[in-house]
């Protein structure tokens, strides 16, 4: 499958299933409290295909897939016959309609859940807390690199996640805490950490460098495998065994430096001054690199080149480091709720601070983003579109509460002042907010959108 018919295909399929849910909401609820559903729609405008169903319901799939909606029957869009006024929807208690209008929301919330959960059944890769670097607290307390932290005051650490939580709860009340870790042999050892000793100004972020304890990482030395045959690289002389020691002038420590120092002051087709070592002389070379098409209109600088092959050592590590996250059904249900509150909060804070400028509205992502992440994210296995589907999931859920009428969010806000005010928001108030609403919805998409483009040409 091709990259831009996969990032079409998987947007459609997470569209399909997220928009299909939220209405479904909304529609079972409605049913529930008696009210009558005229048209269950996924997608708006003109439909694509429709049938009637033995409850009287229109089933359809519209042309234009970003959104959907349930019509219910309402005297304010229609003459509704005497005999059916019971099941119009305005004709039913304030907190009936509340009860529809969230439910849409909440149906986002409840799938974010399941698809979490279900990542967790199926298994997620996930890091151990491998140890890289230790020093101050943690090396006065005999914790040693290449250490694995096992538990945290007999509690288990199998992810990094879980051994900086538990890390953070006693960093913060300056408790010493017994950590117990694995060397590379198998052998269990247990240190008592005293984080008494902590910084008065330390943060929640900087736990881990507070105590002194840096997390492994895989650092591949700049040393070229092979050349591509007729590559940039090829053409400026680089040959197998050199060491990429500067790029542009900037100095290259490991290989991902080489990639980033590409992207960062190459051109296409214009030359980058590159530096090797070749049994032991500098060598100054000048590169050309070349533009290749990466994704959905996405593309990237390419010299042609790839790194050594890593040493035993550093495959031993690396599998050390590796974990296939799994659950069991009750720990995997309460691991998926921690994570729907974690990004719930995450979701709200980044709006917040876009709201008050402290976060850039390049934040933002549309159709196009979109697109691509599905695309990767199924590409990267089951579990990865799993939380993919969970988190746009929750997204969609969190936007529609936003107050902007026209909106699950903004009706909710009327039925609120309904509540206070004790009579429904005038008809010439509702129509305004539509309007409004319109317009700041269309302002969003269209930034989204742009932020899109962006994204794509720089």
């Amino acid at each position: 499958m091709s990259e831009v018919f996969g990032s079409i295909w998987w947007l459609l399929v997470t569209l399909g299933l997220l928009i299909t849910f939220h209405e479904y909401g909304h529609f079972v609820v409605a049913r529930k409290l008696g009210v009558r559903v005229l048209r269950f729609s996924v997608g708006f405008g003109r439909p694509l295909w429709s049938r009637r169903g033995a409850d009287g319901t229109e089933y359809a799939i519209a042309a234009f897939p970003l959104g959907g909606y349930v019509k219910m029957l309402d005297e304010r869009e229609g003459e509704v016959p005497a005999a059916q006024l019971g099941q119009a929807f305005n004709r039913k208690p304030v907190g009936s309609r509340v009860a529809i209008v969230a439910a849409g929301p909440v149906f986002n919330l409840v799938f974010a859940v399941v698809a979490f959960w279900l990542m967790f059944l199926v298994g997620i890769p996930e890091s151990r807390p491998l140890i890289g670097g230790v020093s101050g607290i943690a090396a006065a307390a005999g914790i040693e690199p290449g250490d694995v932290i096992v538990a945290v005051d007999e509690r288990d650490t199998r992810t990094w996640s879980h051994a900086i939580l538990e890390l953070i709860a006693h960093a913060l009340d300056r408790e010493p805490v017994e950590v117990s870790v694995e060397n590379a042999d198998g052998e269990v050892s247990r240190h008592r950490v005293a984080l008494a000793a902590l910084a008065a100004d330390f943060g929640e972020e900087t736990t881990l460098g507070a105590i002194g304890l840096g997390p492994w990482r895989l650092v591949v030395p700049a040393v070229v495998g092979s050349v591509t045959g007729d590559s940039a690289a090829e053409r400026a002389g680089i040959r197998p065994g050199d060491r990429i020691v500067a790029i542009a002038g900037e100095d290259v420590t490991d290989w991902s430096a080489v990639g980033y120092h590409v992207q960062s002051h190459g051109r296409a087709d214009q030359p980058l001054a590159l530096t090797v070592e070749r049994d032991g002389t500098l060598i100054e070379l000048e590169v050309r690199p070349r533009k290749e098409s990466t994704g959905l209109f996405s593309s990237r600088l390419i010299l042609g080149v790839s790194n050594a092959e890593i040493t035993a050592e550093q495959r031993a590590s690396l599998e050390r480091a590796a974990i296939l996250l799994r659950l069991g059904p009750l720990e995997g249900l309460a691991a998926a709720g921690k994570e729907t509150w974690r990004l719930t909060g995450s979701t709200l804070g980044l709006l917040g601070r876009m709201i008050t400028g402290k976060a850039s509205v390049k934040n933002l992502s549309g159709p196009i983003s979109i697109a691509q992440f599905a695309n990767s994210s199924a590409s990267a296995g089951l579990s990865q579109f799993l939380f993919f589907l969970g988190a746009i999931s929750l997204s969609l859920g969190i936007l529609n509460l936003l107050p902007i009428p026209i909106l699950d969010g903004g009706h909710l806000l009327y039925y609120l002042i309904e509540l206070v005010k004790g009579s429904p928001v005038s008809e010439q108030a509702q129509m305004a907010g539509q309007y409004f609403g319109l317009i700041a919805l269309a302002g969003l998409m269209g930034l989204a959108f742009v932020n899109d483009i962006l994204r794509l040409v720089g």
